[in-house]
């Protein structure tokens, strides 16, 4: 019985010495390798490792996981992303002393030997055994290849790769078969060229290329003679000679290379000798790998990106086969981030809302028509460090969002508006909107039942002096709570449900759009690419476009990819469109938003405040962007925005049109600078002459002849535009008598608090 040593197990030369025996003199290499009459002997080991003859024939080589590229639309460099950081390159582009280090210290006989090299098995077991340990591997520069394929194809897979790399005679067999393959299909050029690729060279570096860029910060092309030697001898244990951690240790494998370049005649022993006295010299770029690294403050867009590859059914079937793809990477993905509106969102975030403060904002722009999602922005910057997160602020749960999205307030007035405009109600509609009422019962739902308030809810205007009769164009713009529920409560909750459905206008949670009237408060949650999105369909006359990330895609070969493309459908009529466009350029010109207008473009929207003030938003749109602003808390902690200091400015209440408003409009003017001011179709919407309601309601005003500045939605100065029909305002005096035809319906319908 042979020696065992003191732990258990054979020593080092008698496992060579069995692998010796049961391989290479049992025949099993004869195809690769000229050894008379090896199989002889039989193949001993039969019955204890896999039977030769039973290995599959064919080397299954997965494609190498590279980088992926991430562009604006532009082409610049958003980010870097990968499972591993390679870079795949031809021979030719790879130093020639790369080459030859690689091979001098790996497999000095590589281009003379088969699959498996006789001579270094034999030299391996001699000095194993004169040492008595395992001081010399007998892998050829072939069998290493074929390692890491299998260590590739493991992926992240621990088990699997434990298994490619367990030092067993089993993994050696399947290794040899595979290897006498291998050099029969690809030659030893093709070998090198592989090798140099799949191989692990430390400091996340898979393949030469990238090893040559995170030590050196130069391409593979250029390496110089002792920097190949260094690389070539950090590839045996990428830890123990990582040059950035044990320059020392580093260098002495390092000359350790070059003395054997010289001994294979690679290189003289002068130009060796030079080389050896040169210090470790490296220009280390760090590891920049995924979204916490993407510039212009895109870290969400980023991963935005990411999301929507694996949620889309044009990149795989299953969630397993997109991630597969995306993990494999080589991709080059070009997007719509737009760097002119992504930069202007983030000046706008950093002057409005500090990083530290207890609160957060949440900036993000859509193209109407297009769907193209141009900025993605928010003041707590995507990491893992304080007042950092990895929430996307901006996005549904689905896509890296919060868990449920973010109260829109009265954001989600418009919304009924439309439905109602729809199903017939005119413009001009006027209800008696009370300060406060309960919610009515019997408003009918789409599956034929109706909603009764059993439980005595109520909704409420913001302050006391609000109080009806409102017509539709001044309760929107001072945002009346009650006069929306009393619409809800006219045209039912199915149209509502089918205009948001329309619109795209889903809970961030993913769950069901609620069905009671409370929904005329905007108490559902929503994200602001959600309520952006749906907005741009008000700019694009009422045709809804779904939101898109992706440009183009192409793969490590530069073939295109498909991808997805937004898909347009009208939601609404031109009138109606037109006819909230009108609405809300009143909101910016005179009504809650009015710090959010622009002065050198036709620009709308509409302000929202939740309970509590919890959450303030600012939704608009000029005809070429439409963009949502969040302001509120992203932790679990609801925060109250009272008395509260955000970037270095005291409010007393946080309203949608306090601060949402002039960031949106920051950042909107940034984005449009120099580019094309479009126009809003308009409409006429005469203001009837309405009984006062106190101090805040439709109370004539004190000098009604006196005219407004222009376009300021004062008397005598309505906004304007490209208009269909007459002109529309007041003038300078309202009507004595009420439009033909219009109605004042009563009060004492709806309930809850909202927003200014």
């Amino acid at each position: 019985m042979g020696k065992k040593r003191s732990g258990g197990g054979l020593t080092g030369s008698q496992q060579a010495a069995k692998f010796l025996g049961v391989s290479v003199l049992s025949g099993v290499v004869l195809a690769g390798m000229a050894i008379p009459a090896a199989g002889a002997l039989g193949l001993a080991a039969k019955g204890t490792v896999e039977g030769f003859d039973e290995i599959p024939a064919n080397l299954k080589t997965p494609p190498l996981s590279q980088r992926t590229t991430i562009l604006d639309a532009e082409g610049g460099l958003i980010a870097t992303i990968y499972s591993r950081d390679r870079q795949v390159v031809p021979l030719t582009a790879i130093s020639p002393y790369m080459q030859k280090a690689i091979v001098a210290i790996e497999d000095s006989r590589f281009y003379e030997h088969g699959a498996v090299d006789l001579k270094g098995i034999l030299r391996a077991v001699n000095q194993n055994a004169q040492e008595g340990g395992a001081a010399q591997g007998a892998s050829t520069l072939t069998q290493q290849y074929v390692k890491n394929v299998f260590v590739e194809e493991a992926g992240d897979d621990e088990t699997k790769v434990r298994e490619a790399q367990e030092k067993s005679l089993g993994r050696k067999i399947r290794e040899l078969k595979y290897s006498i393959q291998v050099e029969e299909e690809l030659g030893k050029k093709k070998i090198l060229e592989n090798y140099l690729n799949i191989t692990y060279f430390g400091q996340q570096a898979y393949g030469i290329e990238s090893a040559a860029q995170r030590y050196f910060s130069k391409p593979a092309k250029d390496l110089t003679l002792e920097e190949s030697a260094l690389l070539a001898g950090v590839v045996q244990s990428p830890s123990r000679y990582d040059p950035v951690n044990d320059a020392q240790e580093a260098m002495k494998r390092r000359n350790v290379v070059l003395q054997r370049m010289a001994d294979t005649k690679d290189v003289s022993q002068a130009e060796a000798d030079a080389a050896k006295a040169k210090p470790v010299t490296l220009k280390v770029t760090k590891p920049k790998n995924g979204c916490i690294t993407a510039v212009k403050g895109a870290g969400f867009f980023c991963d935005y990106v990411r999301n929507s590859f694996l949620t889309d059914p044009v990149f795989g079937k299953t969630r397993e086969e997109r991630a597969k793809v995306w993990n494999q990477g080589g991709l080059t993905v070009r997007t719509t981030l737009d760097p002119q509106s992504q930069d202007a969102a983030n000046e706008s975030i950093k002057d409005h809302v500090y990083q530290e403060d207890a609160i957060a904002t949440a900036v993000t722009m859509v193209q109407p028509g297009t769907g193209r999602v141009l900025a993605m922005g928010q003041s707590k910057p995507y990491g893992f460090g304080k007042n950092e997160t990895q929430i996307n602020y901006s996005v549904d749960k689905r896509m890296g969002g919060s868990n449920f999205g973010f109260q829109v307030g009265s954001t989600f007035k418009p919304f009924i508006a439309a439905a109602a405009l729809e199903r017939g109600l005119p413009p001009t509609k006027v209800y008696g909107a009370p300060n406060k009422m309960d919610y009515p019962s019997g408003i009918s739902r789409c599956d034929g039942t109706q909603y009764v308030n059993t439980t005595k809810e109520s909704a409420e205007n913001e302050t006391e002096d609000e109080i009806g009769p409102y017509a539709l164009r001044t309760a929107m713009e001072k945002s009346i709570n009650t006069y929306f529920v009393e619409m809800i409560s006219e045209i039912g909750l199915c149209p509502v449900a089918e205009m948001t459905q329309k619109l795209g206008v889903v809970p961030a949670s993913g769950a069901k759009l609620a069905d009671g009237p409370a929904i005329a408060l905007g108490a559902e949650e929503m994200s602001p690419l959600t309520m952006a999105n749906a907005y741009a369909a008000f700019a694009n006359r009422g045709v809804y476009c779904t939101p898109v990330a992706i440009e183009s895609i192409t793969d490590s070969h530069g073939k295109a990819l498909s991808v997805p493309k937004s898909k347009c459908d009208r939601a609404m009529s031109e009138t109606t469109a037109d006819t909230i466009n009108t609405l809300l350029s009143g909101v910016v010109d005179s009504g809650t938003g009015e710090r959010a207008g622009l002065t050198d473009r036709d620009s709308a929207g509409k302000t929202g405040t939740t309970d509590s003030r919890y959450n303030a938003w600012f939704v608009g749109y000029t005809p070429n962007i439409s963009g949502a602003v969040w302001v509120g808390s992203g932790g679990a902690k609801k925060i109250t925005m009272e008395n509260i200091v955000i970037g270095g400015k005291p409010f007393e209440k946080v309203f949608g049109g306090g601060l949402p408003g002039p960031i949106w409009k920051d950042a909107v003017t940034g984005a449009l600078s120099g580019r094309e001011a479009l126009r809003f179709t308009t409409v006429s919407i005469p203001e009837p002459n309405v009984p006062s309601g106190g101090p805040r309601g439709n109370k004539p005003p004190t000098n009604p002849t006196k005219p407004g500045k222009p376009g300021d939605g004062k008397p005598g100065g309505r906004h304007g535009g490209q208009t269909a029909g007459a002109t529309g305002g007041t003038g300078g005096t309202e009507p004595e008598t009420p439009f033909p035809g219009i109605t004042i319906s009563p009060g004492g319908l709806i309930g809850g608090r909202d927003d200014h």
